[in-house]
């Protein structure tokens, strides 16, 4: 079985003191990963317009959204101006790639992205992700070659863009295996790489899994051998912070079982694109998370 991390980096917090925390911790453990960048402002506090949308209180009750970000981070943008991540920690993000870590791009501004692609055009969507591959080129001086769409949240134009911006691959939903996506049986973008675990922030208050057991739901998904590639999405907001000792238990019951996690870029270089299989592009919901999110769809 083959384990890929990938880290979504969605706060100016969450970069600053998150980031540098799972870069320690998985050289601890002697992990690969690839850590996805929010480059733009921060604009968290608009999040909070989602409350009345389905599950959204739930979740974040059973999370404690506040006590993982911060009442600072829950006003930006609406109280408070929001950093600009890139700018401000342009020296973070390039200590993660010189440390040997994947990078790439996450988005330019993380709400405004998750609440906005979906229902606009493809100039919109374009204007997003050059903003974010600009300021990618200014701090690292080389174009991103994976991106992986802020929330989970995509449109048929963000799939086509990827392409036309030079990225090799990406990992922009939830899935079950790498393929490459399609519409109406025409490929589309570049090859998928999805999450196909659930993230601690969907298991956390169900079923009874709390901080000090929780990992047991993740190792149960990847005990035994298997042939399957297993991509588990962590935040640096929660596993790089107060939930640190939960992805440390994580780590080592991998260890136990025999795998070593690594970035998605090694894993994407022992596949061959050609072969992977087509998936129309679609939508559906995750257990634990509020909204509909882009999901691996049926077989083109």
């Amino acid at each position: 079985m083959t384990i890929a991390l990938k880290i979504d980096v969605d706060t100016w917090r969450g970069t600053r003191e998150g980031v540098p925390a799972l870069v320690e911790t998985l050289r601890a453990h002697g992990a690969g990963a690839t850590f996805l960048f929010s480059l733009g402002p921060d604009h968290t506090g608009r999040a909070l317009r989602r409350a009345f949308r389905p599950g959204f209180l739930a979740k974040a009750s059973r999370t404690s959204v506040l006590e993982h970000y911060g009442l600072r981070t829950l006003l930006y943008g609406v109280l408070l101006p929001g950093p600009d991540i890139g700018r401000s920690c342009a020296a973070i993000l390039r200590g993660v790639r010189d440390g040997g870590f994947e990078v790439g791009v996450h988005c330019w501004d993380h709400v405004r992205w998750q609440d906005g692609v979906a229902q606009h055009d493809r100039a919109w969507a374009a204007a997003e992700m050059n903003k974010a591959r600009r300021r990618f080129i200014e701090i690292f001086d080389h174009a991103p070659l994976v991106h992986g769409a802020a929330g989970w949240q995509m449109s048929a134009d963000a799939y086509a863009l990827e392409a036309e911006l030079g990225f090799w691959y990406a990992s922009d939903g939830r899935g079950t295996h790498a393929y490459w996506p399609s519409i109406d049986g025409r490929r589309v973008g570049v090859p998928q790489l999805p999450t196909t675990l659930p993230t601690l922030d969907e298991l956390l208050g169900r079923d009874g899994w709390t901080p000090d057991n929780v990992h047991h739901a993740l190792l149960r998904a990847t005990a035994g051998p298997s042939r399957d590639i297993h991509v588990y999405t962590l935040h640096a907001e929660l596993e790089g912070m107060k939930l640190r000792p939960v992805f440390e238990r994580l780590l080592a019951g991998w260890r136990e079982q025999g795998h070593a996690p690594q970035a998605m870029c090694d894993v994407m270089a022992g596949l061959d694109s050609a072969t992977l299989p087509l998936h129309e592009i679609g939508s559906g919901t995750v257990p634990g998370r509020s909204g509909v999110l882009a999901v691996q769809g049926q077989p083109a």
